[in-house]
């Protein structure tokens, strides 16, 4: 029986054809094959939320997916979130513009060591993309919103949202405050926050509808 498989990841936009050891997760497929490196191996075991990707522009643990299961999948890291929605007018020679998520964490000091921060991005660009499309959390009340109406991002919402993901150097007022600001913005102006992906716990750390694009 062969110990391997030819696999085809779309990855940030890019068809990749792999062939991978069956027991490959998407993580190693990622760092080792794809030298996609912002995909982080914390615990390796599901918990800390460092290797969260977007896999069909929903957020994924990449060290528990297995590579082979995925095939044919569309997968987003915080490397891809930066791509065509975001790029600037001028043309390709410009440098692309940083994700929303991406500047405001750059602009609240949503980090220190930064060894969470690619996942914590990729997380709350999910979040918000749930929250957009009416999915409820633990803490989302029983007469909240109708079901398919976008779910308010209040400060509880998010800090429920994002408890899978660890920071250990305890940055979370500053990962709220960044994931409150691009909610925010995308409120007030209608911000078209992109999930990467074309057709679409521990955590002490308010929007409304959000315009999420595939």
């Amino acid at each position: 029986m062969p110990h391997t498989s030819e696999v085809m990841l779309h990855v940030n936009g890019t068809p990749r054809r792999l062939t991978l050891d069956n027991r490959t997760t998407v993580l190693d497929a990622l760092r080792e094959h794809l030298d996609l490196t912002g995909p982080k191996k914390g615990c390796d075991h599901g918990q800390c939320g460092a290797c969260t990707v977007l896999v069909d522009g929903r957020r994924a643990n990449s060290c528990l997916l297995l590579a082979v299961a995925q095939s044919g999948a569309r997968i987003t890291t915080v490397e891809g979130l930066s791509g065509a929605a975001n790029a600037p007018a001028g043309g390709t020679d410009e440098p692309r513009r940083p994700h929303p998520l991406q500047q405001a964490f750059l602009d609240h000091d949503g980090f220190q060591c930064g060894y969470c921060t690619p996942g914590q991005i990729c997380s709350a660009v999910g979040v918000i993309a749930e929250a957009a499309g009416g999915h409820p959390s633990h803490v989302t009340a029983a007469d909240g919103p109708p079901p398919g109406e976008p779910v308010p991002l209040t400060p509880d919402e998010i800090r429920e949202r994002m408890s899978g993901n660890i920071c250990r150097c305890a940055a979370y007022p500053n990962i709220l405050a960044a994931v409150q600001d691009v909610a925010g913005t995308t409120r007030r102006t209608s911000t078209t926050i992109s999930t990467g992906t074309p057709g679409s716990k521990t955590w002490t750390g308010g929007t409304s509808k959000a315009d999420v694009t595939s």
